[in-house]
């Protein structure tokens, strides 16, 4: 079942234009840095956690993985009831990560990650 996008989630994640040098220059490692603090923040709003950060990269997860050994006990102590329910969860359960990094334009890439 897919989840459905929510206003805050279709918005854009580029930056406000205060973030830019005037006069089209590219900016420099703080001011990247201070970009990519943005999209971040927006994205943490959204329901993501940070997985990783460096300088100009963040690796960002929503979801949480399958307990399996929880589910496996579940079932073995209710005779195999459980089993309708942890295929459930198995199946519906995604675990999302994205990769965020700001290049030398200060512009914001997106690449998912498996």
């Amino acid at each position: 079942m897919k989840r459905r996008r929510t206003a805050r989630e279709s918005a854009s994640i580029e930056p406000p234009p205060g973030y830019y040098v005037a006069g089209g220059e590219p900016p420099d490692a703080v001011r990247r840095a201070l970009i990519l603090d943005w999209v971040v923040s927006r994205r943490i709003a959204s329901g993501w956690r940070v997985e990783s950060r460096s300088g100009s990269q963040a690796v960002l997860v929503r979801g949480q993985p399958v307990n399996h050994v929880l589910h496996a006990f579940l079932t073995v102590f209710s005779c195999l009831v459980w089993g309708i329910v942890w295929a459930g969860v198995a199946l519906v359960n995604r675990v999302e990560r994205v990769a965020l990094t700001v290049d030398a334009q200060g512009r914001v890439v997106t690449v998912g990650a498996p």
